[in-house]
């Protein structure tokens, strides 16, 4: 939000300086990976491939967005004036290992494991949520991303030239917030800030060409959640165990 010009710009240029450097060393297949960010705000959900730069994006990501929405344009532009095989996949919200756990622009899954955490470090009775908590959120865990891409280098004449990739499957926040304090164990309350934004409705992909291919995520939520809280405390914390 507070970044907008650095975003679009460095996105840009990131996008567009891989896709001309792959185009003029012969490169003839490349995989760029987009964001579900880049779909319109307004889009009809669950959200098809067809509906990229059909509208503007949400203004809260709107530099971000436009980047991605941009160079995932450029890679069917290549594709077809070119005939070369440049696809971009579109994952829908990620967590996992490495994830960004700042306190300021922590992804929403990583921010819910490390402010819960918090709560159990320092007992705290009440974890607060930011809006209502009712808007809907579809994620990935990126080992699943991961495994779909090495997938699809083994059918990828068969990947179109743009796909979602997600797990088809969207909750509320409050039910994200439930389903880590069970897993994480806490057994606190929570309340719901409502002077801070919802955000978005609800953004779910429409994952039905990922299904064609006959590809679905391997792991359940909670058990995604628990690799990734494990990952936390080891890697972001520097414990031994949970």
């Amino acid at each position: 939000m507070d970044a907008q010009y650095d975003f679009c710009y460095q996105n840009l240029l990131l996008g567009m300086n891989v896709i001309q450097a792959a185009y003029q060393a012969g490169i003839t297949k490349l995989i760029n990976l987009a964001s579900s960010c880049a779909y319109p705000k307004n889009a009809e959900n669950p959200i098809k491939e067809s509906q990229l730069l059909q509208g503007l994006p949400e203004p809260t990501n709107q530099g971000y967005a436009i980047a991605k929405a941009t160079v995932a344009h450029l890679t069917t532009c290549i594709a077809l004036q070119y005939g070369l095989q440049y696809k971009t996949y579109i994952p829908c919200n990620l967590y996992g290992y490495w994830d960004n756990y700042d306190a300021n622009n922590s992804h929403f899954i990583a921010a819910i494991i490390k402010k819960i955490h918090r709560a159990l470090e320092e007992q705290q009775a009440n974890v607060v949520i930011w809006g209502d908590g009712n808007p809907r959120r579809e994620v990935l865990f990126t080992e699943d991303l991961a495994d779909f891409i090495l997938f699809s280098l083994q059918n990828f004449s068969n990947i179109p030239n743009i796909i979602n990739v997600g797990s088809g499957i969207d909750c509320t926040i409050n039910e994200y917030y439930q389903i880590i304090a069970k897993v994480l164990d806490y057994k606190g309350t929570f309340s719901h800030d409502l002077t801070k934004p919802n955000g978005i409705k609800q953004k779910l992909m429409d994952i039905s060409k990922l299904k064609a291919l006959g590809w679905q995520p391997k792991t359940s939520l909670e058990a995604c959640i628990r690799k990734a809280y494990k990952f936390y405390i080891k890697e972001a914390l520097g414990c031994s165990t949970v």
